[in-house]
Parts: C-alpha cells; structure tokens; sequence
C-alpha cells in the first residue's frame, strides 16, 4: 500500500509505521468517543504530549507521552504504536501503556459534591461545605 500502513494476517488490524496525528490516535485507541471530542479536548487544552499542550494536528509517535483529562479524570499514557484507524479494545490496548492513577471510588466521588446543571452559583454556606469536604 502506498499510505504507508501494512496489514498483519487477514482481518486484523492495520500497523502504521512512523506518526499519527494526536486526536485522531486518541480515538484510535478508544480513550474518547469521536474524533470530534478529541479535537475539542486539543483545543481546549486538555491534552498534553511530552508536556507540552498539543493542537489537534500535532504528530506522536512511538515513546511520546499524552496526557488527556477527559470525563473527570486524567489519562497519561505512553504511545507504543501510532495508528490512525479505529480499532478493537484488545488491539487499542496493545497500542499504549497506561500509567493513570487508579480511577477514584465511589466514595470519593460522592464527596466531591456535584451541583445540579443550571443550579446557578453556590451560595457562601454551600461553599463552605465543599471547602470542608476537601479538607480545606
């Protein structure tokens, strides 16, 4: 092929050789939904590669690290193989090294207090329960 992916056996996944680029890897990989949340998350500034705020375009490639805050937590993973084409859980996991931390319990995601969308601003009492729920 001239787009510089090769095939391994039949109906398996592609594998790309040298760049992908960030948010389309990101999907790739199945950490968002669409490639248009991970573009949105780019230019947001949500995804980091190698520590640096990374633009939708932006190349990785094997060894780079990307950070992404997404859904109320944070991923950091390290690429292993740049691919551009969505594939299957157990091929996306064999894509990257995940080294986020553990994903908080239930518990302590009840304390943190969640506001009802629209509810407006939190009164002064209101934020002083949630500055003693996080210890403050």
């Amino acid at each position: 092929m001239t787009d510089g992916t090769r095939t391994t056996e039949a109906g398996a996944a592609p594998l790309e050789t040298g760049t992908a680029r960030v948010d389309a890897w990101i999907w790739s990989v199945r950490l968002t939904k669409t490639r248009s949340v991970a573009a949105t998350a780019c230019r947001a500034g949500h995804v980091k590669v190698n520590g640096e705020r990374a633009k939708p375009a932006q190349q990785v490639r094997a060894g780079d690290e990307v950070r992404l805050f997404h859904a109320g937590r944070e991923r950091i993973v390290v690429v292993r193989r740049p691919v551009t084409k969505r594939v299957g859980p157990p091929v996306a996991a064999e894509c990257y090294v995940d080294n986020s931390p553990p994903p908080p319990t239930p518990v302590e995601a009840a304390a943190t207090g969640i506001r009802d969308r629209g509810a407006g601003r939190p009164t002064k009492r209101e934020r002083r329960e949630m500055e003693h729920l996080r210890g403050r």
